[in-house]
């Protein structure tokens, strides 16, 4: 017999054979405790080349619940949640990692939040950084600090992509087509009631992170980006500073040279002149060139991703 309302869980993976069994057992306790509810569990394959599939194709074949899309390859993390977010047909849908740093013990605490109909949306958000190493802790902190100041979209600091949308904010959110995606701004984009939780950060269940330094700078710079455009505007007031310091610059040398005969002579200070305003320049054209490249993968209209493989439907 169907019941009332259906919840959806999203589970982006990628090289995670060792997490998957661990992060099924841990989620069926708590979805067992929630007999009101049905679920199904949405495991969505970044193309994995280890056995991250086979493992979940062994639980989709003991549990209907357990449902699965493949990509052709590895389209990234937000790429598989967008899936997830089309694939998912449930009243409420939550986006959750698999390595059991999303704890799925907060999912009764969260259905019971929506289902006041005070808010929208139930998020978490960490409130230490514990585990994690101090140069990046201290970077994390830096970029959240920074994209609140030169966006008007909030990005809560410390905030997972961990939380449970109800259905029409999960539609809202599929409106948003843009192809290089920063989920925790569209969340805040899209607007809805949000009801934050706070958790204690936990070591990863097995495997490793997938996010290198690099990949998280990356990603800060897509977040900037997409919801910023002060970058432009901070090239644009460079040129215009330093076309004042060159007016002033060549005042001073022309007063010098008709006090002190010579005194405007010397190449070793203007190679340092032109290497300053040659890197100035260049910056600015990074910060252009950004946001072309940007807007120029948006004109292709490429697909966000391609499935190669996916669970049959187990609905009666």
């Amino acid at each position: 017999m169907k019941k009332d309302k259906l919840v959806s869980l999203i589970i982006p993976c990628y090289f995670e054979e060792a997490a998957v069994p661990l992060f099924y057992q841990e989620t069926a306790k708590v979805m067992d405790s929630l007999p009101q509810y049905d679920f199904e569990l949405i495991f969505v394959d970044d193309g994995s080349r280890d056995n991250t599939l086979a493992e979940i194709k062994k639980l989709s074949a003991v549990d209907k619940r357990v449902k699965y899309l493949s990509f052709s390859r590895n389209f990234g993390k937000e790429s598989a949640m967008y899936a997830g977010l089309e694939y998912a047909k449930g009243d409420y849908v939550a986006t959750m990692d698999v390595d059991l740093q999303d704890p799925p013990e907060l999912l009764p605490e969260m259905l019971c939040l929506l289902e006041t109909g005070e808010y929208d949306c139930v998020a978490t958000k960490r409130i230490s950084r514990k585990g994690e190493p101090p140069i990046r802790s201290l970077f994390a902190r830096a970029f959240y600090k920074i994209i609140n100041k030169i966006s008007q979209t909030e990005i809560v600091d410390g905030a997972r992509d961990y939380r449970l949308m109800t259905r029409q904010m999960v539609n809202s959110v599929l409106q948003v087509k843009e192809y290089s995606r920063f989920s925790k701004g569209i969340f805040s984009w899209v607007g809805y009631r949000t009801k934050w939780l706070e958790f204690q950060n936990t070591e990863r269940i097995a495997g490793e992170t997938k996010w290198s330094f690099w990949k998280l700078f990356l990603y800060s710079i897509d977040c900037i980006i997409a919801f910023s455009t002060v970058p432009l505007s901070l090239a644009s007031v460079l040129g215009v500073v330093f076309c004042l310091f060159s007016f002033l610059a060549i005042v001073v040398i022309i007063i010098r040279e008709l006090i002190w005969q010579g005194s405007a002579y010397g190449w070793p200070s203007l190679v340092c002149i032109i290497f300053l305003l040659s890197g100035i320049q260049l910056f600015c054209m990074g910060i252009q060139g950004q946001y072309i490249s940007k807007t120029y993968m948006e004109t292709k209209n490429r697909p966000k991703y391609l499935i190669k493989e996916q669970s049959e439907d187990n609905d009666e």
